[in-house]
C-alpha cells in the first residue's frame, strides 16, 4: 500500500512538474515583448521592401529629385529693377495698370533689339547727355520720387515684366509717343496700338492705323 502510493505520489509530482514547464514555455514564448518586435519589424521590413520593388525606378527618381526653380523665381538685378520702374513711374504714373506695362514692354523690347543697348539701364538713359530717348532723363527737373505708394505699385510690375512675364499689349513696339506730339518717326513706324495717352509703333513699313 505504502509503495502504491509512493508511485502515486512519484506520478502526480511528475504530472504537475511537467506542466508547470509547459506553462512555463508557452508563456515565454507569447508573451516576450522582444520577440514581438522583432517579429514585428521584420514583417515591416519584408512589407517595405515588396513595396519598394513595386514601384518603377522612373517613379523613385522622380520622387527623390531635388525641386527645380521655376522661372517667375530667378533673380533680379536691382539696378535694372530700379531704372525700369524709374522710367515707368516718369512716363507713366498716371497710366493703367496696362499703361505702364506697355512702356515697360517698350523699353524691355529695346534691350531685346540689337539696334539698341542691352541692358534696361542703358536703354533707359541712352543719349541723356546729347539728346534723351526718355525725356524725363534730360528735362532738368528733379528726378525724385514723390508718390512712393505708385512707386511701389510701378515696381511689383516691373520685376513681373524683368521675370518674364509675357508682353502682348503693344505687338513688339519699340517706340512710342503722346497724341500731343507727332515726330517725324511716326510716319515711317507702324503703329500698333494706343494704350491710354501713348500710341505705340515698332519698326518697319507703316500700315493703317488702329
Amino acid at each position: 500500500m505504502s509503495m502504491l502510493k509512493s508511485w502515486a505520489g512519484g506520478a502526480l509530482l511528475s504530472l504537475v512538474l511537467a506542466g508547470g514547464l509547459h506553462a512555463e514555455v508557452t508563456v515565454s514564448q507569447s508573451n516576450d515583448p522582444n520577440a514581438v518586435e522583432e517579429q514585428g519589424l521584420l514583417a515591416l521590413m519584408f512589407q517595405e521592401k515588396a513595396a519598394l520593388n513595386a514601384v518603377s525606378s522612373a517613379r523613385v527618381q522622380a520622387l527623390t529629385r531635388a525641386p527645380q526653380a521655376r522661372g517667375g523665381n530667378k533673380t533680379i538685378n536691382p539696378e535694372q529693377l530700379a531704372c525700369l520702374s524709374d522710367v515707368v513711374y516718369h512716363e507713366a504714373r498716371g497710366e493703367s495698370v496696362a499703361g505702364q506695362q506697355a512702356v515697360a514692354e517698350v523699353v524691355l523690347n529695346r534691350v531685346d533689339d540689337p539696334a539698341f543697348p542691352n541692358t534696361v539701364c542703358g536703354v533707359v538713359y541712352q543719349g541723356s547727355s546729347r539728346g534723351c530717348q526718355f525725356s524725363w532723363t534730360c528735362d532738368g527737373r528733379s528726378d525724385n520720387i514723390r508718390n512712393a505708394q505708385a512707386y511701389a505699385r510701378i515696381k511689383d510690375m516691373a520685376r513681373d515684366m524683368l521675370s518674364g512675364a509675357s508682353r502682348d499689349l503693344t505687338d513688339g513696339a519699340t517706340y512710342f509717343h503722346t497724341p500731343a506730339v507727332q515726330p517725324s518717326w511716326s510716319r515711317k513706324f507702324t503703329r500698333t496700338t494706343k494704350i491710354g495717352a501713348h500710341i505705340f509703333y515698332r519698326k518697319g513699313k507703316r500700315v493703317a492705323a488702329n
